[in-house]
Parts: structure tokens; sequence; C-alpha cells
């Protein structure tokens, strides 16, 4: 439960607005908000990132976690202590969902685990906020945006981009058309980190459902370093492109309402990773599409930092630049335009994380609202398909080295 010292500074941090749309209707007590206004909401895969999600719920008012799920003794343990001192643990995330005192759920697995997991949870009633990439495979989009329309469940799709305030005003600034026509977007997401050492955890098999882990996976022995860097493993995440464009080409895709690409060309190299990761650790890919004359081209190493994470909107009077703090107007040479920023976080740019604006605090908000309101959230089933898709069609060409082209389906 969220102390009053807590809720004041929630307030102070979301603003009068959003704020009061969040409490509307909450009758504040000694213990908290009325019973009969809480959200509900269980945990699935209380990994480092879920946990995140879940210190965070922990902040906002109205918001109660009363289970918790993971196959790993120590996550299980880990995410327990975020949550309501009576809340229920389980392995089982079958059980988790069968309780009808659970409103909704936030899902923090890997994401081979992703779509099953969602589709089970809107088939049993629950609201959904599911990590990103939403897919594992270009296969399973059709299910998932059926369980959420059919179900008619808020799914809300972890590209909390789409929550920050720099970007929706960058968005408007775009479809102004001051810009010229956009024909370039150059998406970058580069750090210079020793992300891939082989390192001993000493994790006793006995502590981890390796079945349940694997899941839909090929069967295969217990592996602890996999297990615990399952994003560079195509049997559990698909590395770079799943794991950081998939956040970028998700806003080029709502700022430009981009579906897929026609074709895409991938090159990737094992510069630090190799005989340890299958994923590359250094990618570059360009995807085309013809119909709206638009080349979008990304690079992510963890060999060199420049650039950092960013975005271009290169368009024909002038370039749009963003990352997570900020945004910037450059003018090509003789245009009318003028240079203007909007700069939210401090720090250098290209920062992985400002701490203005917090998008998961702001994404976690939205998804509250709409479970309240039941209108659409900022970034459904839909848009969680559609992104993961390009990154999809981008390993399609890195693993057959050949021109990839989109398949209707």
């Amino acid at each position: 439960m969220t102390t009053p010292d807590q809720r004041r500074r929630f307030l102070q941090t979301m603003g009068a607005g959003t704020a009061g749309l969040l409490t509307a209707g909450f009758t504040t007590t000694a213990a908290g908000f009325a019973a009969n206004e809480t959200i509900n909401v269980g945990a699935i895969g209380t990994g480092g990132r879920c946990r995140q999600l879940m210190g965070t719920l922990g902040e906002i008012p109205g918001v109660r976690i009363t289970a918790v799920c993971d196959i790993w003794d120590q996550n299980l343990e880990r995410g327990r202590e975020l949550a309501d001192p009576k809340a229920v643990t389980t392995k089982n995330y079958h059980d988790l969902l069968a309780r009808k005192d659970i409103d909704a759920v936030v899902i923090g697995t890997p994401d081979h685990w992703h779509v099953p997991i969602t589709v089970d949870a809107c088939a049993a009633g629950k609201d959904v906020y599911v990590e990103k990439p939403l897919t594992h495979d270009l296969s399973e989009g059709a299910a998932v945006i059926a369980a959420q329309n059919d179900h008619q469940r808020i799914v809300q799709v972890g590209m909390q981009q789409r929550s920050m305030p720099h970007l929706s005003e960058a968005n408007e600034i775009l479809r102004s058309g001051q810009l010229g026509k956009i024909r370039k977007v150059h998406l970058t997401w580069n750090r210079n980190s020793p992300r891939a050492r082989k390192k001993k955890y000493n994790i006793s098999p006995q502590s981890v459902d390796w079945q349940s882990f694997l899941g839909n996976a090929p069967k295969q022995p217990f592996d602890e370093y996999r297990f615990r860097h399952w994003r560079w493993f195509w049997d559990f995440g698909g590395g770079i492109f799943t794991d950081l464009m998939v956040h970028f080409v998700d806003v080029a895709y709502w700022f430009l309402d981009l579906e897929h690409p026609a074709m895409a060309t991938s090159i990737g190299d094992h510069f630090m990773a190799k005989d340890l990761w299958q994923t590359p650790d250094t990618v570059q890919t360009l995807l085309r599409y013809p119909e709206r004359e638009i080349q979008v081209y990304f690079e992510g190493t963890f060999v060199n930092a420049r650039n950092a994470a960013m975005m271009e909107f290169m368009g024909t009077d002038a370039t749009l630049y963003c990352d997570r703090g900020r945004y910037e107007i450059h003018p090509e040479h003789r245009r009318k335009i003028k240079y203007r920023e909007r700069v939210l976080g401090s720090g250098s740019r290209g920062k992985d994380f400002y701490e203005k604006p917090n998008g998961r605090l702001l994404h976690l908000t939205n998804w509250l609202e709409c479970i309240r309101s039941r209108k659409k959230p900022n970034a459904p089933a839909e848009a969680g398909v559609a992104a993961a898709a390009a990154a999809h069609l981008s390993n399609q060409a890195l693993r057959s080295g050949q021109v990839a082209q989109w398949k209707a389906t």
C-alpha cells in the first residue's frame, strides 16, 4: 500500500491534470483508498524489469499487487517483497490467472512467453501490461490481437515512448508538415558496455522450473547462462533488434503511420560476444517502405556509444532529433524553419534513461486510466505486433544472409 508521502510525491510528479484523471472517484481513508476502487494486479515473471514495474506500481494510488508468479525461487521471493504482504505466490501462471480477485496482470517474462500468457490472461478476463517485444515470431501477431479484441481487454505493450509528453509534441510537429517530406529515419541504440562475459551464477537447477521456462522452446538441458541472458539466444529472445530497436521503430510507426516494411536487409557481427551469444552484438538493418517512399535505418552495438539512443526524422526542410528526454529541430540550409528544442531531462543526448520524463510511470498510469475508462491505451496490441514485426523481418534477413521480403499472412 502507498503511504501518504508517496501519494503526495506521485501527484506532484504527475501534475494536476493526469493525477486528477487517475484518482477520480477514489475515497481516501486512513488505510489508503477504498477497497472497492483498488485495482488488484498479479505480476508474472518477476525478473529485473518486472520488479521495476512493480516498484512503480507501488507508488501509484489505488493499486495493489496481490499475486506473484515466477519459475525461479529467487525471483519469486524478490517479487513477493514488492507485493502486498498478503500476496499469494505461485510458480504456475495458470493458478494466478484463475484467481477471481485479480483484475489485471503485468507480464515481464522472456519474449517467447509474452504472447501465450497474454492470450491466456485475456481469456481469463484480465487486463494486461506486457513487456516488449510483444511477439517472438511473426506468426503470433494475429492471435494476440484477436485475444485482446475478442475478450475486450486493455492490453498495453511496454513501449513507453508513446506516453512521453515531449514525443507527443514532436509527433504534432512532424505531422504539421513544417519538416517537409520525411524520406529517411535514422535510429540508433549504441552502447559501450561489456555485456558478453561468461560468468558463473551457481544457480541450483532445483530452484528453477526449467521445463516451464522453456515453454514452446525446443527441449534442452538447463543452462544458467542462457537462463540469465536469454535475450541473446534465438529460442527465447531476438537480440538487439527485438530488445532495443523495437522501442524506436515503434515511434517511427506512430509518427509516420507505417504498417510493415516491404523488405529488410541486415548485417550483424560478434565483435564482443563470439562463441557466447547466438545473436550478434553489433547490427544494422535497412527497412524499405516503398509505398510511403520512406527508408528506416537502424544501428545498434555494445562496442561503441556514438549517437547513443536516438531517432532522427530526416525531412526535406528539417530534421527532427528525438531521444527519451528531448527533441531538437535542425533546419536544412536556407529554410525558413528555425532551430528549436525541448529538453525535459538533464544529461547527455541519447541517454538510455532520463529522470524526466519517467516513461515507466507515465505508461503504467495510462494503462490504469484505461482499465478504469475502458478506452484504448497508448500502445495496444496492434502497435506491439507491428513494431515487433519490423524486428522479426530484420532478423530474418540477418539469419538468412538475404533480403527478407514481407509476406502477407
